[in-house]
């Protein structure tokens, strides 16, 4: 066997960002710059309100309660030409132009109205400069606003937009196949014949690179033959960045999967034997042909899921440019035992896990563990790693990984 962290090693030492590519802004949620963007306008681009309420020069309010002559009224998108001048005052709307003269604004709920609206009674004295949003405030021309390795999330989406960038280079997102092995596989909802079960693999798999911001394209089920299997990555290999197939990497007589491995890879693959619970049988290989990375992940479908948070979701946001591999990893408190048996491989428990009044995580239920029990594993939201021993018991501290954040959150 070899250590978890030197199969990891392995994955991950050869693999580089996917060449960078100009896309539209609105698919680049998730994606990672690729180039430098600056502003090229300042942000914001002129004086406004921050606020409803009175457009005016400070010093006119000294002392407070003043009462200055309204000249009208500047709504969000007007280019006023008025001026205001002393003794006077705008009624202005949030993110309307400061007109010519004022420098300040007195917010509505500190004034009092006359009721024919030709004055209004400043009730208090305004500071110079206040309520109002200056020219650069939160961008100036030329500044970085994204650097090569930044993921473009909503917020950064908005300042390009807001600056007129309609596309940005990025590293795209990969494209993802994905396929099982197995004569017994079928995905009919009919009835099966005995001996046959239905694919559970393909499915989860396509939906955990969907959910992790992949490009999943589902290869289907092929059968367990060299030739065919070939046969299946090489047309994989032709349109995709990457392949994850599942089952055939055991001891078995029809685990083929490991020799067509080494037939398209050459010394870039390895058939492993990982110390760890679930998924021990891995193999991976990246393609002498075109540099196509493909992950041989073991059967069992509870394997599957750990096969892919332990090296292939990693090994895809490398791929994507992303400097943040793995998903948040962190101590969580035990409120139930997680016994084990000494066999010289970490397990990786599926938990329920939840944030407590003490602001920790704890660790409320472990589902049973076994590689073929998928639905007892369905609403965990973290892997807890179990060092080789005898486990831990209530009160101890165990690290986990975070499958899903929002379930943290007690109901």
């Amino acid at each position: 066997m070899i250590s978890f962290d030197e199969a990891r090693r392995f994955v991950l030492e050869d693999l580089l960002p996917l060449a960078p590519r100009e896309i539209q802004l609105a698919d680049a949620l998730g994606c990672v710059a690729a180039t430098v963007i600056t502003a090229r306008e300042p942000s914001p681009r002129f004086e406004n309100s921050s606020m409803d309420g009175f457009a005016l020069r400070a010093v006119d309010t000294l002392g407070g309660a003043r009462r200055l002559r309204v000249t009208s009224s500047i709504f969000a998108g007007d280019a006023p030409s008025l001026h205001v001048g002393a003794g006077e005052a705008a009624r202005i709307m949030t993110g309307a132009p400061l007109p010519e003269g004022a420098d300040s604004v007195c917010l509505r709920e500190a004034t009092v109205l006359e009721p024919d609206g030709s004055t209004v009674v400043i009730e208090r004295e305004v500071s110079l400069g206040e309520s109002v949003r200056h020219v650069g405030d939160d961008v100036t021309v030329g500044q970085v606003m994204v650097s090569p390795g930044d993921e473009l999330g909503p917020a950064l989406l908005g300042v390009l937009a807001s600056q007129g960038y309609s596309s940005v280079v990025v590293h795209p997102r990969p494209r993802v196949g994905v396929l099982s092995t197995g004569n017994e596989l079928s995905d009919s909802p009919d009835a099966l014949s005995y001996g046959a079960i239905r694919d559970a693999n393909r499915p989860s798999l396509l939906a955990s690179l969907r959910a992790s911001g992949f490009e999943a394209v589902d290869l289907g089920i092929v059968a367990d033959t060299a030739d065919v299997i070939t046969d299946a990555f090489e047309r994989g290999t032709a349109t995709c960045d990457a392949i994850v197939s599942t089952g055939g990497v055991s001891v078995g007589d029809a685990d083929f999967v490991k020799s067509v491995l080494l037939q398209l890879c050459g010394a870039r693959a390895r058939s492993m034997q990982v110390a760890m619970k679930p998924g021990k049988p891995f193999a991976f290989g990246v393609t002498t042909a075109n540099g196509v990375p493909i992950f041989g992940l073991a059967g069992n479908p509870v394997s599957t899921l750990v096969g892919f948070e332990a090296f292939v979701r990693p090994a895809l946001r490398r791929l994507g440019g992303h400097r943040v591999l793995d998903r948040l990893t962190i101590d969580m408190v035990l409120d139930c035992p997680l016994p084990r048996e000494p066999d010289g491989r970490l397990h990786l428990a599926h938990v329920v896990a939840r944030v407590h009044d003490d602001g920790a995580v704890h660790v409320e239920s472990v589902a049973r563990q076994a590689s073929h029990l998928l639905h007892a594993v369905a609403r965990a939201n973290a892997l807890v790693f179990v060092p080789d021993g005898e486990g831990a018991e209530v009160g101890e501290r165990v690290r986990g990984m975070v499958l899903d954040a929002d379930q943290l959150s007690r109901d």
